[in-house]
């Protein structure tokens, strides 16, 4: 039966970060990878300040700025009465990590999945979705999986890593519990038209707010990708009032994009994500870890899910590469990992969850547009707040840095397309 040295179910930000650092290790390493591309949409775009300077570690740093990508140079909030107030300003920090990067997600996988392709023990299977573990006395010794064509395989590996998302197959088959919180809001994602009159750069994020109800407005080169923000648990109650009274809805949040409401055809045109906040109370069994949003559902409200998850594929390769390149990854190796990302996790959802009992339940309550003004007075008057959230934003609580075995110079190569080897 085919073995291999680590398999990493799921492809997305965590899955191919960590197969990339443990191919540089030269741990032979296994990614499965359950579409036959990374061309999806409705995905988390921003590659914060912390994972960038990852990048450079590994010496990536060139290529990786020459990829289609805008600047995010502040988080503002319109206020009424006031106008735009930042809450982060990305100028205050150091260069050249003073900004977030907003790229499609899937040309940062590509990216990755082409990084890794280049190494010789990396190994990318697409069309091959993780369906179940398979164990031996106790201990996870590899995955099953079936393929688009609906055959079906098994792969036996030292150690599976469940990057498979926060509806994870392999968590679930695991018997791993988690502790859920509330969350007062879920998402509709949709796109706009953009204009060739409004290309350029992209200055900022500005959430537009209304009585019980948000939007968020992410830039492509031809196309906004909407977020409708909305009380939770009506999915069916909005789809049930058609698709005229949804326009309605957007062009009242954005009478700027009113002129295009047109474009949203039907009611499925909305693709609903039902948002979650979740945390295992252990992320791990013998033989298996989860990282990413397959141990910690986060919420989008910051925008950090995708770094958190980096960060926590940067802190398992370092832990685990020199345990799979022994043959032996023990519990406490696992355990090591949990315990390096566990306060990062905690503190990003404490933040997530205050979040959302100060904005998002008195909007969608009725008794608030936009953030408290206690806030906001922070914000604008006291110094050491405008010093330190542009950081706290941009870089996240404890974010690593590329181990010594995956850092590389950079130097000029050909670029190979990402393929199973």
């Amino acid at each position: 039966m085919e073995k291999t040295g680590c398999v990493v179910a799921g492809g997305g930000p965590a899955g191919m970060m960590l197969g990339l650092l443990l191919a540089r290790a030269g741990v032979q390493v296994t990614v499965l990878e359950k579409h036959g591309d990374f061309l999806r949409d409705f995905r988390g775009d921003t590659v914060h300040a912390s994972t960038i300077r990852l990048i450079d570690e590994l010496g990536l740093g060139d290529k990786f700025r020459k990829l289609p990508q805008s600047r995010l140079n502040n988080v503002a909030f319109p206020i009424p009465g006031v106008g735009l107030v930042t809450v982060g300003d990305f100028a205050s920090l150091k260069p050249p990590y003073n900004y977030i990067a907003m790229m499609p997600q899937w040309d940062f996988l590509n990216f990755l999945a082409t990084e890794a392709a280049r190494e010789p023990t990396f190994r990318l299977l697409m069309e091959h979705e993780a369906t179940s573990i398979m164990f031996d006395g106790g201990r996870v010794t590899g995955v099953r999986y079936r393929t688009r064509g609906g055959a079906e395989g098994a792969l036996h590996a030292d150690l599976v890593v469940a990057t498979d998302g926060r509806h994870s197959v392999l968590r679930r088959a695991a018997g791993l519990q988690s502790k859920e919180y509330p969350v007062p809001f879920d998402t509709w994602w949709f796109r706009l038209p953009r204009h060739a009159s409004e290309k350029g750069a992209v200055a900022g994020i500005v959430p537009a707010f209304r009585d019980r109800e948000a939007m968020i407005a992410l830039f492509r080169d031809d196309y906004y990708q909407m977020g409708y923000l909305g009380p939770k648990g009506e999915d069916a109650r909005i789809r049930s009032e058609g698709i005229e009274r949804f326009r309605e809805r957007v062009a009242a949040l954005r009478p700027d994009l009113a002129d295009r409401v047109g474009s949203i055809r039907s009611i499925d045109d909305l693709h609903w994500l039902d948002v979650r906040l979740d945390r295992l109370r252990r992320w791990y069994v013998d033989g298996l870890l989860c990282i990413g949003d397959a141990a910690h559902a986060m919420s989008p409200a910051g925008g950090v899910g995708i770094n958190l998850a980096i960060q926590d594929a940067v802190a398992a390769a370092a832990r685990l590469a020199p345990a799979l390149l022994r043959g032996h990854v023990g519990v406490e190796d696992l355990a090591a990992v949990e315990r390096r990302r566990r306060m990062p996790t905690i503190v990003v959802q404490t933040v997530q969850r205050i979040m959302h009992r100060a904005v998002f339940v008195p909007l969608f309550a009725g008794r608030r547009t936009g953030p408290p003004p206690a806030l906001l007075f922070l914000v604008r008057h006291a110094p050491i707040v405008r010093r330190v959230m542009p950081r706290i934003i941009a870089f996240g609580p404890r974010p690593e840095h590329a181990p010594g075995f995956a850092r590389r110079v950079p130097s000029p190569g050909r670029s190979h397309k990402y393929g199973n080897h």
